[in-house]
């Protein structure tokens, strides 16, 4: 099987230079190609690799005090990757099944994003991974917020967190990613939901190269992020003037994490249930009628009325 401790910055920059640069140069220019890459480039600066941790997000917390203790700043896209996790949770505090073979990934950034910018971390996730698994031919789909399917069973789940440090007040987004990977057993309450990279290849995938696309990947769309915000302080007199009204934003002013995000998810027209916690807590029926600028879930009611939900989570009901 594959190892994670074989992911190298030097893997990185191959795939940047042979895969991505050309990828992104056939919608961008190069200039703007490099500007984004560049904006993005902390995440995967630094590396961690453990054998065996509890939790990714609680090992973030605990190097950010540490360095907060001893006077440091903690580095930005600072990446924390673990064989397994024992004791991980994913939503709602629920148990996540991450055994050897997985990616299990954990990304802190120290947020310099304005607010609105913010809120698009977990959107700019989302993307990457499901961009990283559509490299290898699976025909991933992100439901949302940013569970990312392969044939209607998840491949991969996104959770963040907002975190302040004690010392300094420094506030930290915490982006935990789980990939099923040449991991291909469950327990059996996950036999009929999950799937893995293996499963749908029936081969095992290289783990540092999915580890080193999905960087790049992140690289690119978390570097969208400042690069929208600075074009939008620029020309438009602050990003808090996009329209965040229920209609859809003025062509050509959309944000370009969002018309990705579009792009990879299948949602728009599905009857869903919604709920904060839907399998505890399900709360009503509606139609999903789109997404507003700032990644709200649109829904439709059966009243024709119209709400925007920015958290929680829905099934599928068709």
């Amino acid at each position: 099987m594959s190892q994670i401790n074989e992911l190298t910055s030097e893997l990185i920059q191959k795939i940047i230079i042979e895969e991505e640069i050309p990828l992104r140069s056939n919608t961008f220019t190069l200039g703007t190609v490099n500007t984004v890459l560049s904006y993005g480039a902390i995440a995967g600066q630094k590396i961690e690799h453990h054998a065996q941790i509890p939790r990714g997000m609680d090992w973030a917390r605990h190097l950010i005090h540490r360095a907060e203790e001893a006077n440091l700043s903690f580095p930005s896209g600072t990446v924390i990757l673990a064989d397994e996790m024992v004791e991980s949770r994913g939503r709602f505090k629920r148990s996540w099944h991450a055994p050897r073979g997985g990616l299990w990934m954990t990304l802190v950034l120290v947020n310099t994003l304005l607010p609105e910018s913010s809120l698009l971390v977990p959107m700019a996730a989302g993307v990457a991974c499901c961009e990283a698994l559509r490299y290898y031919g699976v025909q991933a789909r992100i439901k949302w917020v940013n569970d990312v399917l392969a044939d209607n069973k998840k491949i991969a789940g996104i959770l963040t967190e907002t975190f302040i440090g004690s010392r300094f007040a420094e506030e930290y987004i915490l982006v935990g990613i789980g990939i099923n990977v040449n991991n291909d057993e469950f327990p059996a309450e996950l036999c009929e939901q999950a799937t893995s990279l293996k499963s749908c290849l029936d081969k095992e995938i290289s783990l540092a190269e999915l580890a080193a696309r999905l960087l790049v990947k992140l690289r690119w769309n978390i570097g969208l992020l400042y690069y929208e915000e600075a074009r939008h302080l620029e020309n438009h007199g602050g990003i808090a003037r996009r329209n965040k009204t229920l209609n859809e934003n003025k062509p050509g002013d959309e944000h370009l994490l969002l018309v990705s995000y579009k792009n990879l998810t299948d949602i728009f027209g599905r009857r869903v249930l919604f709920g904060f916690d839907v399998r505890e807590n399900p709360q009503l029926e509606a139609k999903v009628a789109g997404l507003d600028s700032s990644g709200g879930l649109i829904l439709e009611l059966d009243d024709g009325s119209r709400i925007i939900q920015h958290s929680g989570e829905i099934i599928y009901l068709d």
